[in-house]
């Protein structure tokens, strides 16, 4: 049995919530992850479904919160935006340990480097990607917030200041007194904060539903390229659409870049994908956006960046697997290049 999996617990409860669910099952960890675990769940009758549910020890207390993965799914259900169907809730820590939800598990691919985009896509395919993406993305900006039951998920201003002072209190609680990158990763939070677009100055005046890590890693692609489904709601709330587009373009990789900071040649990179320009003219296009301070954006998504690895390597050290070890001892290293690239960024902007 994996590792955060109560069979007794999890059968019961499928029994109970899942219609047509025929036990026993079996459960398959998804490998990939770096945050909440994934499942693969098949039941005896072929059913296959997909479990969420938070790493198994050192989770913040704002973090992975699995009601507001399922409550955002099931609300963007008849949007536009591709999303799995949602089966069920279970908050009770009694049956599995923690909470967890289970929903519809999309088969297709989840291109995590080079590789995989080359085996999965002809360049001809491939090229059709950027426009899915940016698509998908003006798409999620475009629902109204308030229409779909979502006009409390987050508050309504000052997105950049929060995130900047969340994600420098969760990477001081993740960080040890130590650590040779802690001062860098804060005073490039401090100058992010000096540094915050006015709104009419590139940054746009309206509040949308953010996913707050968007990139090609966290949705599923079907066999024409198109998204069948965007994943990994986790960290979603209301806030500044730009900040999505920002850290869009971070991942979106181009083969000139240099060496890849998460250690592997990033899907992007196989030829006949659009380049990053390409891809923030399609969202523009597409969402009526100005994106003339993308750089801004992009700078705050590497700092992000940063303090999300360095909370996984605390995880690790912990002894909280998430699915994927590999290359976990080098993110020390990944974060300060992170925060390297965010304060050149910046000043580039």
């Amino acid at each position: 049995m994996p590792v955060g999996i109560d069979d007794a617990g999890v059968t019961n409860w499928f029994r109970q919530h899942v219609p047509g669910a025929v036990p026993p099952l079996t459960y398959d960890l998804v490998a990939g992850g770096r945050s909440n675990l994934t499942y693969r769940v098949t039941d005896a009758a072929g059913g296959v479904y997909a479990l969420r549910r938070p790493p198994t020890s050192h989770v913040l207390p704002t973090a992975h919160d699995m009601a507001r993965e399922y409550r955002v799914m099931t609300a963007l259900g008849p949007t536009a935006v591709p999303v799995p169907a949602t089966y069920g809730l279970c908050q009770d820590p009694e049956v599995n340990g923690a909470p967890f939800y289970v929903m519809e598990f999309v088969e297709g691919h989840i291109l995590r480097d080079q590789a995989a985009a080359e085996s999965a896509f002809d360049r001809e395919t491939r090229s059709r990607i950027g426009d899915e993406m940016a698509d998908t993305l003006a798409a999620l900006h475009a629902v109204d917030p308030d229409r779909v039951g979502l006009g409390d998920l987050g508050r309504r201003g000052g997105y950049i200041e929060r995130q900047l002072r969340r994600w420098t209190e969760q990477f001081r609680q993740m960080a040890g007194p130590d650590d040779d990158h802690r001062s860098l990763v804060e005073q490039v939070g401090a100058a992010l904060a000096d540094a915050i677009p006015a709104p009419g100055d590139g940054r746009p005046g309206d509040v949308t539903i953010v996913h707050g890590d968007y990139r090609l890693d966290n949705v599923v692609l079907g066999a024409d390229g198109r998204v069948a489904a965007v994943l990994d709601w986790e960290i979603c709330t209301l806030g500044d659409p730009m900040a999505d587009v920002g850290l869009l373009m971070v991942y979106w990789a181009e083969p000139g870049d240099g060496d890849p900071f998460l250690g592997q040649a990033p899907p992007t990179n196989a030829s006949g994908f659009a380049t990053r320009r390409e891809v923030l003219a399609r969202y523009a296009e597409k969402s009526g956006r100005d994106v003339s301070q993308v750089g801004f954006y992009m700078a705050f998504g590497y700092w992000k960046l940063a303090c999300i690895l360095q909370g996984v390597y605390a995880r690790y050290v912990a002894g909280a697997g998430a699915g994927d070890a590999g290359s976990v001892d080098s993110f020390p290293k990944t974060v300060a290049r992170l925060a390297q690239l965010a304060a050149a960024t910046l000043e580039g902007s």
